[in-house]
């Protein structure tokens, strides 16, 4: 498995618009066992976003699907920036299979 966890800055006054674009576009992505995005109740432009992927190759072709696209391009004019994005090596867990 392949994981990611992220850490996203909004634009001032903007994280629940990009909280609502990250969500819409979190339907069926092939490949994806999970994908949590969540509000830092210490920062108001802070949006954490957790992800678990079958595998890195999952991750990478869904960037180029229409609806991701889309998203993208709708959530890059809230974002100020990234803070950081680390790789993990998910090894199981409530709701995804044992590795």
């Amino acid at each position: 498995m392949h994981g990611l966890i992220g850490k996203i800055r909004s634009a001032p006054g903007k994280r629940e618009e990009l909280l609502d674009i990250l969500l819409q576009a979190t339907g069926s992505l092939p490949g994806c066992l999970n994908y949590i995005v969540a509000r830092d109740p210490a920062d108001t432009t802070a949006i954490w976003v957790t992800e678990v992927w079958v595998d890195a190759a999952s991750h990478k072709a869904s960037l180029s699907l229409p609806e991701v696209q889309e998203a993208i391009a709708r959530a890059k004019p809230l974002i100020v920036g990234f803070d950081f994005q680390i790789e993990t090596e998910p090894a199981g867990g409530f709701g995804l299979p044992k590795s």
